[in-house]
């Protein structure tokens, strides 16, 4: 049923809705026009923050699928939960300085290459026995 990465990606995608939410606000509050990406930096600090989590969804999604499917739903779950910590910890850090999203951006970059490395070994493993070459 895959329940653990279904709540995983409800709860990456409400991160996301909420950094895309802030920036909207940031907008209003540092009178950053549409379509204008640049202005103040408290306005772009926001910015980056939505950016780089839409640029990062778009690797962990499907690493996190792919892993809770063919290697463990409980610890997809898991490192699809510490991703999330990451990223909001890399918001909150982003937010107030830009050298305080380091921290976040570890977490969630670590938890993001557990998935990958055990999708691939996994999967390397299934098509090598797929194969009969093992």
């Amino acid at each position: 049923m895959l329940l653990g990465a279904s709540l995983i990606t409800v709860s990456a995608l409400l991160v996301y809705f909420v950094t895309t939410i802030n920036v909207g606000r940031a907008r209003a509050k540092y009178d950053v026009a549409p379509p204008a990406m640049s202005g103040n930096p408290n306005f772009e600090r926001a910015l980056r923050v939505q950016q780089n989590t839409l640029e990062q969804l778009v690797f962990f999604l499907p690493v996190l699928w792919i892993f809770s499917y063919y290697v463990s739903e409980l610890w997809g779950a898991i490192l699809g939960g510490i991703w999330i910590l990451g990223r909001v910890l890399y918001a909150w850090g982003y937010y107030q300085e830009a050298k305080k999203r380091t921290l976040g951006f570890g977490i969630s970059s670590l938890s993001g290459m557990a998935l990958l490395l055990g999708s691939l070994i996994t999967l390397g493993t299934l098509t090598w026995q797929q194969l009969n070459l093992f």
